[in-house]
């Protein structure tokens, strides 16, 4: 028994999860993701260290950028196999790849006219790293798999997709190889959700697997509860409120943004909150809001009820879905207090810069963040504290106050991941601790070892191992 496994990605830090698994001459990628953080966005550029025509299929947990943002570049280099994930992760991956190709197109269109004025010169090529052709290309690759269905990948080689409980139609998943009469389970976790979320689903769980590849981004902490997250959303734009300022929230346009919509729906029906104007500044986020209405089977039992009661929980009086840039540009003009929740969720791009530029130099207004801030990324230098900052290539004091609540994460936590892991029985060979800063994976190996007695390893970027 022989399988090989290399970690391309999320190794010591959090985005551009990329796996390579080789076993009975079929090469997989499970995940093939974007990095994020500034000092790794060249490793976005580097050629793949598997010629991407070599790899028959990629397995995809989900569809954040960090997991997906690569696949149109694995098709520009000449991939042209499947790409297997749940039906909505199909339908929001698309999406979100469609919107990063445009993004870079037209990042690419300004940055260059930019350094033409200013006679700087870009340390990238004056080239998107793939554009909408090649998002499109990848889109047409997806095959959609069912939950809790073994599905074949390959010569003695299946699959099998759970519930993540992470974002709208997440999987963890277990791959099966069988080789000379022997059976290797490899269990790669994706980005592990939280229980008693709305909207989402409790993540599902294995009883076995011989290897487990899990996440760590917040395996060195413990969230604050739930149950307070309308609470201090609700101080925080009171607050702001009485300020006279607006209450700008960077959203993940997948997962986040809805689970905004619904608190906020619920705040104004108790009136905890005055009536504002509310808009949902990313096409994406409501594109993503059509993916979730489309499936309501992957709702957990409350949302259902809801909805069965008539009730929308993505809809409210006041609530503005601003599609094009003139209705977006328009938000600018209002005056008075208004919440405007605006993509990207770490402030990397999108229709939240503009709003960040007319806004991070108002003492009275709020930028509240409500997702995780990898290091290096905009959101994370303003949620240090930077007293300033720099925006289309100009430099922008941050007045505004700056908030956050933890509560939010769909990111399980350090207990929220022993209670997942937990579920196997028997120990694995060996747990690899990836998805998570140097840091954190390092404190929750020590720590899984410590309450398990498992062997646990936090691999370096392209390591290679032997599963035998």
């Amino acid at each position: 028994m022989q399988i090989k496994l290399n970690f391309f990605g999320a190794a010591k830090n959090v985005t551009g999860s990329c796996y390579y698994l080789e076993a009975n001459g079929v090469r997989l990628l499970i995940d093939c993701g974007l990095y994020q953080e500034r000092k790794l966005k060249p490793r976005n550029w580097a050629d793949f260290p598997v010629p991407a025509n070599t790899i028959d299929a990629v397995l995809l947990t989900h569809a954040h950028l960090d997991h997906c943002g690569r696949l149109p570049k694995l098709v520009k280099e000449g991939f042209k196999g499947k790409i297997m994930a749940t039906a909505a992760t199909a339908e929001i991956a698309s999406i979100i790849m469609e919107d990063s190709a445009h993004l870079q197109e037209e990042d690419i269109k300004h940055k260059k006219k930019r350094h033409e004025r200013t006679g700087k010169k870009s340390p990238f090529p004056y080239e998107p790293l793939y554009t909408m052709e090649d998002a499109q290309k990848a889109k047409s690759l997806f095959d959609k798999v069912r939950y809790k269905t073994k599905v074949p990948v390959g010569e003695g080689i299946t699959a099998e997709f759970r519930e993540a409980g992470h974002v709208f139609g997440s999987s963890s998943i277990r791959i099966e190889v069988q080789q000379g009469g022997e059976t290797r389970t490899i269990l790669f976790s994706g980005d592990v959700g939280r229980w008693d979320l709305p909207i989402m689903r409790d993540p599902d769980q294995f009883e076995q697997a011989d290897y487990v590849l899990i996440e760590s981004t917040y395996g060195d902490r413990v969230h604050g509860e739930v149950a307070d997250i309308p609470g201090e959303l609700e101080r925080v734009i009171n607050e702001t409120v009485k300020a006279g300022g607006n209450v700008i929230i960077p959203s993940f346009a997948l997962e986040r943004t809805q689970e905004l919509l619904y608190h906020l729906n619920i705040l104004l029906k108790e009136d905890r909150i005055p009536h504002l104007l509310a808009f949902v500044d990313s096409p994406m986020a409501i594109k993503v809001t059509d993916v979730f209405k489309k499936h309501p089977e992957l709702y957990d039992e409350e949302t259902m009820a809801q909805i069965h009661a008539g009730e929308q929980p993505y809809e409210f009086p006041g609530l503005t879905m601003s599609r094009t840039v003139d209705q977006s540009k328009s938000i600018n003009h209002i005056k008075g207090t208004a919440i405007i929740i605006a993509g990207s969720g770490m402030c990397t791009g999108g229709r939240v810069k503009h709003h960040l530029k007319n806004n991070l130099d108002r003492p009275e207004s709020t930028v509240l963040f409500v997702g995780y801030q990898s290091v290096g990324t905009l959101g994370r230098i303003i949620l240090d504290g930077a007293e300033e900052v720099r925006l289309f290539g100009e430099v922008q004091p941050v007045r505004a106050r700056i908030e956050k609540i933890s509560g939010f994460s769909a990111h399980a936590d350090q207990n929220e991941l022993l209670r997942w892991i937990i579920s196997i029985k028997q120990a694995p060979r060996k747990v690899f601790v990836t998805h998570g800063e140097e840091e954190q994976a390092t404190a929750f190996g020590k720590f899984l070892s410590e309450k398990t007695g498992w062997s646990c390893m936090v691999p370096d970027y392209e390591q290679e191992v032997i599963l035998d």
